[in-house]
């Protein structure tokens, strides 16, 4: 079974998401993530990949779109925990031209 938590630090979120990022999490993922983003007050947004093994091209549509989400509204977007697999895919797709990563999770800009 797919998992996937969200963690709240004041204005940050953290989505953790571990196993497998499939078009079905994605959608998910979307609606929830979404949901917090328009609640308001949040500048910065986490994806923690930590134990994901498989993502598809709906995982890099769900980052896209919140990524374009917290841009809009002048917030920030990070990637962390990104696995040898992941990191393929973010580095092929050119995520990490505008999505950053922190080799850690507690790291900060």
């Amino acid at each position: 079974m797919n998992k996937f938590s969200l963690e709240r630090e004041g204005s940050t979120l953290i989505l953790h998401i571990s196993e497998e990022l499939d078009h079905h999490m994605a959608v998910q993922v979307s609606k929830t993530v979404d949901t917090q983003i328009e609640k308001g007050n949040l500048r910065v947004l986490i994806f923690d990949f930590t134990g994901m093994t498989f993502m598809d091209s709906s995982g890099i549509g769900m980052v896209m779109g919140r990524y374009r989400k917290m841009n809009f509204l002048g917030g920030k977007t990070y990637v962390t925990g990104i696995g040898e697999g992941v990191d393929r895919i973010f580095t092929m797709s050119g995520l990490y031209r505008i999505i950053p990563k922190y080799e850690e999770r507690t790291q900060r800009i």
